[in-house]
C-alpha cells in the first residue's frame, strides 16, 4: 500500500516562481503609481507626455540591460553613464570629420561608420574593463570607477568642455532613425524592446546565458565544471558598454547636439533601475524585462515629480528609498520562499 503526501515540496499559489518575482512587484507597483499620477495631473496621459516617458526611460533602459548582465556575474559597471557621453560625444565630431570624405556621396555610409566606429569605443572599454576584472582580478568597482573617470575627462578633454552639434551628410537619416517614430512608437522604444527580448532569448536559450547565471550563482564552481569564466565576464562587460555606447547615440539623435556632460550622473538612475528590477547584486538573479520596468518606474517618479510641482531634487530621494524597499522586499520574498 502506497501513502501519499499531496503536501510534500508544494508551496502556496503565491509563491509560485511566476508570480513570485521582484518584476511582477515593481511593474504593479508602476500601474499603481501611473494611476495615481493621471488622477493628480490630467497631462499625464496625454500622448506627448507619453512620448516623452517613452523616450526619457528608453535610454536609461538600453543602458540597465547591459548592468544587468554585469550584476548577474556578481559584478557592477560604474562607467555607463561616461560611455555614453564619450561615445555619443566621438560619434558627432565623425559626422563633422567625414563631410570632406568621398564616403559621403554614398547614402547611408557615413551613418555607418560613424555609428560604427563610436560603438567599436565603446566596445574596446568594455573589453578593458572586462580584461582588468577577469584576467587580473581587479575589483570591477574599483575599476569601472577609474574608467567612468577616465571616459568623462576624455570627454572634456576632446570637447574642451562645449557641446558638439551632430551636422554632416547622412544626418537626416540618423535624426529619423534616432528620434523617429514608426506606427506611432518612438524608435528608442522599439530599440529597447528589440534589445530586451534578444538578451532574453541569449540569457534563457543558450548556453552563454547558462554560463552567466552559472558565474553569478558561484564563480568557482562554474570554473571546475568546465565554464569559460574569463571569456564569458569579458563579453559581459563589453555587452554592457555597447549598449551604454548605443543609448549615447540615440540621445545624441534626440538632443540634435552632445553637451559635454551628456548622461552625467547617469550611473545612479541606471543601476538602480537594473536593482529595481531584480537583479541581485550577490549575483545569479535578474532579466531584461526587470530591467525594462526598473527604467519605466524611474521616469514615471520624474515625470510625475515634475507635473506635479514638485522639486526635482526629490527624485534622488525617492530613488534611493526605491532601492532600498526593493532589496528588502526581495530579502523577505527569499526568505518566506525558503
Amino acid at each position: 500500500m502506497t501513502t501519499e503526501f499531496s503536501n510534500v515540496r508544494q508551496r502556496p499559489w503565491y509563491l509560485h516562481p511566476h508570480l513570485n518575482s521582484q518584476a511582477l512587484y515593481v511593474f504593479a507597483a508602476l500601474v499603481i503609481l501611473v494611476a495615481a499620477i493621471s488622477v493628480v495631473s490630467s497631462a499625464f496621459l496625454t500622448t506627448g507626455n507619453l512620448l516623452n516617458i517613452s523616450k526619457n526611460f528608453a535610454y536609461i533602459g538600453i543602458a540597465s540591460l547591459g548592468v544587468t548582465l554585469v550584476i548577474i556575474t556578481a559584478g557592477i559597471d560604474l562607467s555607463v553613464g561616461s560611455v555614453m557621453a564619450l561615445t555619443a560625444i566621438v560619434t558627432s565630431l565623425l559626422f563633422r570629420a567625414t563631410a570632406e570624405w568621398l564616403t559621403a556621396a554614398v547614402p547611408g555610409l557615413t551613418l555607418a561608420i560613424c555609428v560604427t566606429a563610436g560603438l567599436a569605443l565603446a566596445a574596446f572599454v568594455g573589453t578593458v574593463n572586462g580584461l582588468l576584472i577577469a584576467r587580473l582580478g581587479l575589483s570591477p568597482f574599483v575599476t569601472t570607477l577609474g574608467t567612468l573617470s577616465i571616459c568623462r575627462g576624455l570627454g572634456y578633454v576632446i570637447t574642451e568642455g562645449r557641446g558638439v552639434i551632430v551636422t554632416g551628410p547622412d544626418v537626416s537619416i540618423f535624426y529619423a532613425i534616432t528620434d523617429g517614430t514608426l506606427l506611432g512608437i518612438p524608435t528608442p522604444l522599439l530599440f529597447l524592446l528589440a534589445l530586451a527580448v534578444w538578451m532574453g532569448v541569449f540569457l534563457h536559450q543558450t548556453a552563454w546565458g547558462r554560463y552567466v547565471f552559472a558565474i553569478g550563482g558561484n564563480e568557482r564552481a562554474a570554473s571546475l565544471t568546465g565554464v569559460p569564466v574569463e571569456r564569458v565576464k569579458v563579453s559581459i562587460y563589453v555587452a554592457s558598454s555597447l549598449m551604454a555606447g548605443f543609448a549615447g547615440i540615440l540621445m545624441a539623435g534626440w538632443l540634435g547636439s552632445v553637451p559635454a556632460n551628456l548622461a552625467f550622473g547617469y550611473e545612479l538612475r541606471i543601476i538602480a533601475a537594473a536593482v529595481i528590477g531584480g537583479a541581485n547584486l550577490s549575483g545569479g538573479a535578474g532579466g531584461p524585462a526587470g530591467a525594462v520596468i526598473g527604467a519605466a518606474l524611474i521616469e514615471v517618479i520624474r515625470n510625475g515629480l515634475v507635473l506635479s510641482r514638485v522639486s526635482a531634487y526629490w527624485q534622488d530621494t525617492l530613488v534611493g528609498l526605491i532601492i532600498i524597499l526593493a532589496v528588502l522586499v526581495d530579502r523577505l520574498r527569499e526568505r518566506r520562499a525558503s
